[in-house]
């Protein structure tokens, strides 16, 4: 097979089918700026992919993991979207093993962000209660990444009207923790602000209509790292592409993206999306680097720059042949 792994642009804005792993390795390094992904969690989704028992994960992950470590840019933010398994009762401990495993390998675990899931399957269990939130894990190569805050603040409350109108004395100076904490606050830096920081914790719905896939996650989630970690024009890589959700945030934020998924019918699905959402909200410089892929099979045909047909690439020794030649 022709290697492409030196032609970064052949990269982008594709959904490749095949293996993560076997085509990370292809990839050139410091390509991309944010991998943001949700992989199958320990013993999950075994009709969909066969499912990786807790005590094999590391084993598993730990190789792919290299990879992202590989071909993410130095500035560049790794997110994992993982929850731990429970087992005859007891909760795993197979993500807090790969996070210490993580950081052995050179990784810094800046962050852990929760998503709390606002419509939480219901249910009852005689030692727990009803699962409400999954951790995404925040890791760099570097201590100086690339973040933009400002790019996630949300809308501070119409309260701010009738609290700020008339400030006190404490108000207008910094207000220390009454419990020795360290922490305090000046009410006065509020004036004149409309917008306010997030906390860590994302309160989003679950994706219920799951699109022909057994573990769609909400195109918020995504759409929320994105933002705080890339600006237009970076490469965005989910390795895990599953239903297409990632590459569908991406186009719409008009950012570059790469997605891999290891079955053909979600290749197809998530590329069946992307052909819209590139189609609808994406800028005519990533539209135009969308390539012929001969030997492909299109999902579906899409009118865009040097009359090009996007479909899902199952057929890299063409594709490589066919670039070399494309006006």
């Amino acid at each position: 097979m022709t290697s492409i792994a030196k032609r970064a642009p052949d990269w982008k804005d594709q959904i490749i089918h095949g293996d993560c792993l076997a085509i990370l390795r292809e990839m050139p390094s410091n390509c991309v700026d944010l991998v943001v992904t949700s992989p199958p969690y320990a013993d999950s989704r075994k009709k969909t992919y066969g499912g990786v028992p807790p005590d094999k994960y590391l084993e598993w992950f730990l190789p792919i993991a290299d990879q992202f470590q590989r071909v993410l840019k130095p500035t560049g933010s790794f997110v994992l979207n993982i929850k731990e398994k429970t087992v005859r009762g007891e909760r795993h401990p197979y993500v807090l093993e790969l996070i210490q495993a993580l950081r052995g390998r050179g990784w810094l675990w800046i962050e852990e962000y929760i998503w709390h899931k606002k419509n939480c399957f219901p249910g009852k269990w005689p030692t727990r209660f009803r699962d409400a939130w999954e951790r995404c894990l925040h890791f760099t190569k570097s201590r100086r990444f690339a973040m933009y805050q400002e790019a996630v603040m949300i809308p501070m409350g119409e309260w701010r009207h009738a609290r700020l109108r008339s400030l006190s004395t404490t108000d207008k100076r910094r207000d220390e923790s009454k419990v020795a904490s360290g922490f305090g606050k000046k009410v006065e830096n509020w004036v004149g602000r409309g917008l306010a920081y997030p906390t860590n914790v994302l309160h989003l719905a679950t994706e219920c209509g799951n699109r022909k896939h057994s573990a769609a996650f909400p195109a918020a989630l995504p759409d929320w790292f994105i933002r705080l970690f890339t600006t237009a024009g970076d490469v965005v890589l989910d390795p895990f592409i599953g239903s297409g959700t990632t590459a569908v945030a991406a186009a719409r934020l008009g950012r570059r993206f790469i997605g891999v998924e290891i079955k053909l019918e979600h290749a197809e699905l998530a590329q069946s999306g992307v052909s819209e959402a590139v189609d609808l909200f994406t800028p005519s410089v990533v539209r135009s680097n969308l390539e012929v892929l001969q030997g492909c099979k299109p999902v579906k045909s899409v009118s865009l720059t040097r009359r090009t047909t996007y479909g899902v690439c199952v057929n890299r020794t063409a594709y490589a042949k066919q670039t070399k030649t494309h006006p």
